[in-house]
């Protein structure tokens, strides 16, 4: 699959673009799976962004899922929000660097 235009940090550069599919796609080629509860907190970041307009900090969005931060932390093997965001075609999270 060919995948749309990507910025440097290989964030969407149009949230129009994702689908699905390609929200796959870019994980494999980053060496992610997203099975199971990975792909339950993409959705439910979408939801998120859909109903508030932006992306939670780490803090609500947890709040939000009903998780332990400790255990999306751990799920990820890092901060959550990148890769969440990222395979979700949402915007970078402004309290990641």
């Amino acid at each position: 699959m060919e995948l749309p235009n990507r910025d440097g940090d290989g964030y969407l550069t149009n949230m129009h673009d994702w689908t699905p599919a390609i929200a796959r796609a870019m994980a494999e080629a980053d060496g992610y799976e997203l099975g199971g509860e990975r792909w339950e907190q993409i959705l439910k970041a979408r939801e998120y962004y859909d109903e508030h307009s932006v992306v939670p900090p780490i803090r609500k969005f947890t709040k939000y899922l009903g998780a332990e931060q400790k255990a999306v932390f751990q799920l990820w093997m890092t901060g959550p929000m990148k890769p969440i965001t990222k395979y979700g075609g949402l915007p970078k999270p402004t309290g990641c660097v």
